[in-house]
Order: C-alpha cells, then sequence, then structure tokens
C-alpha cells in the first residue's frame, strides 16, 4: 500500500480528529499548519489552537501562520508533499501553494456541498431548518468550496440538538471519511465528481447575527438559538442587560404574547413572538453563571418584563 507525505492545515477543535486520524494511519504527516496562539479568556492568556496543542502531543512539525503568505509558502514548499489536508484552518489556499501538493488539496467540509459553501456550515444549516446535513470531502479549488467532491456523509439533525453537538459528531465521522479519501487517493482509486445543485453560502456568523429579533417565529427563533450555540450564542437585552439564551422551545400550547413580551406562565418564562411563545431554559446574564430561567425570573421580581 503507498503511503502518502501529507501536510494537514486545521486550528479548531473540530479539526482535532482529522489529524489524529491521519497521525495514527499509514501516512506521514509531515508538518501541521495552524493559526498562531491568541489571546483567550479573562485572562488574556496566549493559547495555542486546539490543532497546534494536539500536533505537539503527537510530536509533530508545526507551521504557526494566520495566513498562508510567501514564507508559509516556502516552508511548505519544503516539505514535498505529496498532498495537502485541509480541515477548518481559518485562511485560503492560493497559487502557487495550490499546485505545491502532487495531488494538490483536498478539503473536508461539514456541510452537503454545494449547500452551506462558507466558514459556518453547520450554523447555518440549523438556522435554516435543515432536517438533514453531513459532510464532504473535495479537492480544493480557486473558487470556495467549489470543487469535484471525491465522497461525502449524511446526518439527520435532531429537532433539539446545537450546532456545537452537530459539529462535533460530524468531525469524528467526518475524520474517518477523510482517511478513506486519502486512503483512496495514494491506492489511485479516487474518484471525484462536480457538485450538483444550485449552492448556498455559509459565511462566518457575527454577534450581531445571534441577537433574537422577536418579531419572528417561535420556530425560527428556536432554530436561531440551536445555530449559533455554543458560538457566538444567541442573545436578547432585557432591562438594559444582556440576556444570554443557552436554551428555549417552542411553547406549542400556550397563550400568544405581544413580541418580546415575558412573563411567567405556569413556572415557565415564556416569551411574546410573532407566532406562538418562545419558552427559555436555560440562560445567562451578563456577569453571572448560567442558570435555569426560572431561577434569573424570580431574581427580577417582575409580573412583566420587555425583550429587545
Amino acid at each position: 500500500m503507498t503511503a502518502l507525505r501529507v501536510v494537514f492545515a486545521g486550528s479548531p477543535a473540530a479539526a482535532v480528529p482529522s489529524l489524529r486520524a491521519l497521525a495514527r494511519s499509514r501516512h506521514e504527516v509531515a508538518a501541521v499548519v495552524t493559526r498562531e496562539d491568541s489571546a483567550q479568556g479573562r485572562k488574556r492568556l496566549m493559547t495555542p489552537t486546539p490543532v497546534a496543542a494536539a500536533a505537539e502531543e503527537l510530536g509533530l512539525p508545526i507551521i504557526r501562520a494566520n495566513r498562508l503568505d510567501h514564507a508559509a509558502t516556502a516552508a511548505i514548499t519544503g516539505l514535498r508533499p505529496d498532498l495537502g489536508v485541509i480541515v477548518a484552518y481559518g485562511g485560503l489556499v492560493r497559487e502557487p501553494l495550490l499546485s505545491v501538493p502532487i495531488h494538490g488539496w483536498i478539503n473536508l467540509h461539514f456541510s452537503l456541498l454545494p449547500r452551506w459553501r462558507g466558514a459556518a456550515p453547520v450554523q447555518h444549516a440549523i438556522i435554516a431548518g435543515d432536517e438533514v446535513t453531513g459532510a464532504a470531502v473535495f479537492q480544493l479549488v480557486p473558487e470556495l468550496d467549489a470543487g469535484d467532491v471525491f465522497d461525502s456523509l449524511t446526518r439527520r439533525v435532531g429537532a433539539h440538538e446545537t450546532a456545537g453537538r452537530v459539529l462535533d459528531e460530524l468531525s469524528l465521522s467526518g475524520a474517518e471519511l477523510l482517511l478513506s479519501v486519502v486512503d483512496a487517493i495514494a491506492d489511485g482509486t479516487a474518484v471525484a465528481r462536480p457538485q450538483a445543485g444550485e449552492p448556498s453560502f455559509a459565511p462566518k456568523l457575527t454577534l450581531a447575527d445571534a441577537r433574537i429579533d422577536w418579531l419572528r417565529s417561535s420556530q425560527e427563533l428556536h432554530d436561531l438559538v440551536r445555530g449559533v450555540t455554543p458560538e457566538p450564542g444567541a442573545f436578547t437585552v432585557v432591562d438594559d442587560v444582556r440576556l444570554k439564551v443557552l436554551s428555549a422551545a417552542v411553547a406549542h400550547d400556550a397563550a400568544p404574547l405581544p413580541p418580546g413580551e415575558l412573563r411567567c406562565v405556569g413556572g415557565a418564562v415564556l416569551v411574546g413572538t410573532a407566532s406562538e411563545p418562545l419558552e427559555l431554559i436555560e440562560v445567562l446574564p451578563a456577569g453571572k453563571r448560567a442558570m435555569a430561567a426560572s431561577d434569573w425570573w424570580r431574581g427580577l421580581g417582575v409580573d412583566r418584563a420587555v425583550a429587545s
């Protein structure tokens, strides 16, 4: 069996299972490319990416670069890789680097391409109410996530699952999918087919994207909360204080409330929407710990409030 000399590029925790799968395979990981250490947490301590931490544990050479610039390109070129593998690195691979590996670069992407090309495919899939998502391994080309697909897998999305939960599971099943494609490329049996269908796009989410608009339906808002959990995190503002909504549910049998009006009904904290109310289950008030919405409501000491 042929073994390939691979350069792996990735940064977040979702890329770690793929790196570990390659490291224990027959292939050689010549180097790991990841973003530079960054300040994290309240103390702003300089922290390596999850991929950098895993690479150090595995004893693999690391190239830290926020952009695949001339210096990074030169370093990768000097490794003479057979294949480049990228999983959520956080930067674009352009020419001449795109053509450096003998077999080019392949990308594990967490969607069913061409649906949800871009940086946040799982989040956008859940926000849109998709009942099925998946992962695909494709040949990297200059156009965003547009290359031919070698293989893919599908996964149903549970009605109450968050983006974090779905991504965690796809990172594991996707790692197996990725390794099978790398093996096929090495064996000369890999076949990639053009993407079919109209593409949709999944740009990186901002904090503004996570603000709850109570003029939307409860189902849309439930999907939004799930889609932006854990990051950037759905939120609203109550009495000029930001309230992060960690989990919620559609209150199908509750009487309607005006959009944004909060009341406690039968122990459930309900907020009015354009349809039936949304029940807040767990919340995180600014500067405090996560808590049950009912505990937060008792702390307010009011009969009614307004979220905006």
